[in-house]
Formats: structure tokens, C-alpha cells, sequence
């Protein structure tokens, strides 16, 4: 979204992958890592995989980058195993320390487990607590961990590790697509709402799971389908099998994958990412047209809603701005003067496309507002006569629960304002949201039920009873027990 360019995006946390080689000649090591490349999108603070060679599990964990983390030398002495799991995160639950990157890889009586999930638990807090007043032991702060504790203490009296998930779901609250290892076996699990993407695929004879299909493609696999909400798929020497005990309640897709989260080139349950982008912009053009010399997109995410709005509206879309691709999430401001104009050293607006020109500027959505106020401000200095500002997504008004990093009203935009204020704080000539009825449609295939929470107000589940992003770690001061 134009936001994601200055850091006030809406992070989505994080993406998981694993292999279960059934062919010789597969490097495990390497389709993660290729895997994981794909799934960078899905978390920057760190990344890691764990590997199980013959039962023995190592890992490596760190903050940073696919890239940086995982250096030649640092690939070279992962053993080649057998399966692996593997993940790269943004915290919505715990700090960005090296405590909480994942995999887990847990060691009890029953033997090893290594833990990989996206998503957030709306009861985690309240677990947490349970766990530990008898007499659990947290090493981080976040709910993966309180995951990893809930089906390790089923385990101890479950026959199997796949029973164990099984056992434990109930108890989780929220979001949780899986990737679970123990030493014989790789497991995928979806919450019973599918809040997650999760699907797996094929690289020849051998078995992939990853958060989205681009990544099963990336590591030169094909894609065979979703994992269905509530479903539990085990992988084993003997093959592939189902568990769907917790199937068949209403589904809950998080509507941001299809509008910002997702790769484009990625298909979620049953509908292509891209195509839903297009047919927003669409929608958007039939429900909010406008006289105009061009239409342009934010990058990276509203340029395919851009595409779509100009096609329904016949107005020529053009490349508005140019996105510099070196700019990296550790990007320093070291002058004060200076800070005001970085915005310029991330993004330019490319003259010849508006100058002189009424733009449709349109964006995937708008959170804070700030910097969208600067993008368009840009957009009048290269000499558009007018800006119309339109977002392929709904107002967004309410916190989100299950993985989407915004657990309050107090800075959202159109939570605060009406849409002439809005209006008016970015300094557009007419600003346009696409309707909740309209988001609705826009994932034509779609298998499974969406939620539009965060502009309705409305969730598949209740909301939990404890809302901060931090949970387990305060500040003496702020705890009032001592």
C-alpha cells in the first residue's frame, strides 16, 4: 500500500513452510530457503529453519532478512535431513527479540517438535496463565510458544502427535496455520475459521506446505490445494492422510490476503490473488467513477487494483511513481533536517504521468492517513491539476485480532473522522472507499468464508477479553500487582 513505503503499513506477520522429502535427490535446506524467499512479503524482523536429520533436530534462528541470515557458509553446515520446517515472522504477539523467532523446537519425554505458525491466538494471554500456574516455564513472549505447550502437554497421554493437535485445537482461540514436525512425521493444521492461508503441493514425489502457493512454486513444486479450515494433514513414511474432526465451521479468510497481503501470483482457497486486486479496482470504478485524465496505482499492492479501475473506467492508467527497490527495512535517517525528505529517496512521482493531468490515485487502503497525506502532496509538486484519492478496501474502523497488526481504534483515520475531514486532512479532491458489499465479491472461487472485522466490527469469533499487542512483558511501573 502507499503506507507500506514509509512504514506505517498494516503488518500480516508471519509465513511458514516445510518439506517431507520422499526422493534422494531434494535438498530440503534449499527448497526452505527458496521457500522462504518467497514468503518475505509475510514478516521482516527474522526467519529460521529447523531441520530433522534421522530424528536429530537443528535449527538456526535470527533477526534479519532471508538473506541475511541464511549466508552460503550458513546454509553449508545445515545438515541435508530428511523434512524441515521453516519461518519468517513480523511480531503481533511478543517483541522482535531472537527469543521469539521461529521455528519453536521443543524437546519433551516424547521426543523433539519443531513449531511454525502464522497467525495470532485471541486467548493466548489467559493460556498463558493456566500454563504457567502449573508450573510452565515461557523462554519467550510469544503465543507460538503457548502453542508448542499446549500440544506438548497432550501429547504425554495422546498415542500420536497428530492425536495431540488434535486434542489441543479446542483449547486454541484465533488464528493458527501450522507447520508442526516431530521426528517421523510433518503436520499441517489450519484453524476450524482459516483466518491463515496454509496449502500444500508437490516437488516431485516429496510434500510442501507453505503459507502460499508462490512459495510452493519458488522451491520448483507444483500446487495441489488448500488445506481446508479446521483440517489437520499428517505426512509420513506411509504417505498422506486427513484428520477433519474440526471441519465444517464457518469460515473466516481474512479479507487483507486478497487485498494487500498475498502475493499477487498466489492463489487462496480457490481464488487468484491478482484477479481479486483487478476486480476491486473495478468494483471500485462502478462505485465511485470519476472524471479523469489517468489512473495510477500506490505501489506495490494497489497497482493491480489501479489496472482494474482503469479498464471498467476507460481512463488511461499510467506509472505514476517509481519505487526504489534498494531501500531495505533497516533504512537510517541520520539528520533531522533530512527526515522530511526521505519519503522522496523511497518514492517519486514520475512528472510526465501527471503533470498538468486530473489523477485517480488509488491505493489498496488507507490506515493512519499520514503518509498517504505526503503521497499526494508529492503528486500536486509534480503538477497534477487534481488528485482523487480512492481505496480498493472498505474504511478501516476497527482493531484486528488474528494477525494483522492493529489493536486499537485511536489511530485509525476513519475511525476518527468523517469522510470530508478525511478529506480534507490529505488534501485530495474527492476521496472514495470501496464498499463492504463490494470487498465481498471481489475473490470470485473463493472456497472459504471471509471476515471483514477490522470494517464491520463484526468477527467470526468473539474478540479476546486482553487486546494489547504485548501481552506478557510490561514495565514495573505499569504492572499494578507489585
Amino acid at each position: 500500500m502507499g503506507e507500506e513505503i514509509f512504514g506505517e503499513k498494516l503488518h500480516e506477520e508471519c509465513g511458514v513452510f516445510g518439506v517431507f522429502r520422499r526422493e534422494d535427490d531434494l535438498d530440503v535446506v534449499a527448497a526452505a530457503y527458496y521457500g522462504l524467499y518467497a514468503l518475505q512479503h509475510r514478516g521482516q524482523e527474522s526467519c529460521g529453519i529447523a531441520v530433522n536429520d534421522d530424528g536429530i533436530f537443528y535449527k538456526r534462528r535470527e533477526l534479519g532478512l532471508v538473506s541475511e541470515v541464511f549466508t552460503k557458509s550458513a546454509l553449508e553446515a545445515m545438515p541435508r535431513g530428511n523434512m524441515c520446517v521453516a519461518h519468517c515472522r513480523y511480531a503481533t504477539t511478543g517483541t522482535p527479540v531472537r527469543a521469539n523467532a521461529q521455528p519453536f523446537v521443543i524437546r519433551h519425554i516424547k521426543g523433539p517438535m519443531a513449531l511454525a505458525h502464522n497467525g495470532n491466538l485471541t486467548n493466548s494471554a489467559e493460556l498463558r496463565d493456566e500454563f504457567e500456574l502449573s508450573g510452565a516455564i515461557f523462554h519467550s513472549t510469544s503465543d507460538t510458544e503457548v502453542i508448542a505447550y499446549a500440544i506438548t502437554r497432550e501429547r504425554l497421554h495422546a498415542g500420536s502427535i497428530e492425536s495431540a493437535v488434535e486434542q489441543a485445537m479446542p483449547k486454541l482461540k484465533g488464528a493458527y496455520s501450522l507447520v508442526l514436525m516431530s521426528p517421523r512425521k510433518l503436520i499441517a493444521v489450519r484453524d476450524p475459521q482459516g483466518f491463515r492461508p496454509l496449502c500444500i503441493g508437490k516437488i516431485g514425489e516429496s510434500d510442501v506446505i507453505a503459507s502460499e502457493s508462490c512459495a510452493i512454486v519458488a522451491a520448483g513444486g507444483e500446487f495441489v490445494r488448500d488445506v481446508e479450515p479446521g483440517e489437520i494433514v499428517v505426512f509420513d513414511e506411509d504417505g498422506c492422510r486427513s484428520i477433519r474432526t474440526h471441519c465444517g465451521q464457518k469460515g473466516g479468510l481474512c479479507v487483507f490476503e486478497y487485498v494487500y497481503i498475498a502475493r499477487p501470483d498466489s492463489i487462496v482457497d480457490g481464488a487468484s490473488v491478482h484477479r481479486a486486486r483487478r476486480r476491486a479496482g473495478a468494483l471500485l470504478a462502478l462505485e465511485h467513477p470519476v472524471q479523469a485524465d489517468v489512473v495510477i496505482g500506490a505501489p506495490d499492492s494497489g497497482l493491480d487494483a489501479a489496472l482494474g479501475y482503469a479498464q471498467q473506467s476507460g481512463i488511461p492508467y499510467g506509472i505514476g511513481f517509481l519505487k526504489n527497490k534498494y531501500i531495505g527495512r533497516t533504512f537510517i535517517q541520520p539528520d533531522q533536517r533530512l527526515r522530511e525528505n526521505t519519503v522522496h529517496i523511497k518514492l517519486n512521482p514520475i512528472a510526465d504521468t501527471v503533470k498538468g493531468k486530473r489523477v485517480v490515485l488509488v491505493d489498496d487502503s488507507i490506515v493512519r492517513g499520514t503518509t498517504s497525506k505526503q503521497v499526494v502532496q508529492m503528486l500536486r509538486d509534480a503538477g497534477a491539476t487534481e488528485v482523487h484519492f480512492l481505496s480498493s478496501a472498505p474504511e478501516f474502523l476497527y482493531p484486528c485480532y488474528f494477525g494483522v497488526d492493529i489493536d486499537s481504534r485511536k489511530d485509525l483515520i476513519a475511525a476518527n473522522h468523517t469522510l470530508e475531514e478525511m478529506r480534507e486532512i490529505l488534501g485530495v479532491d474527492s476521496l472514495g472507499f470501496l464498499s463492504v458489499e463490494g470487498v465481498k465479491k471481489i475473490a470470485e472461487g473463493c472456497t472459504c468464508g471471509l471476515c471483514t472485522g477490522c470494517f464491520t466490527g463484526e468477527y467470526p469469533i468473539p474478540k479476546p477479553a486482553r487486546t494489547e499487542k504485548s501481552k506478557f512483558e510490561h514495565k514495573i511501573s505499569e504492572n499494578a500487582n507489585d
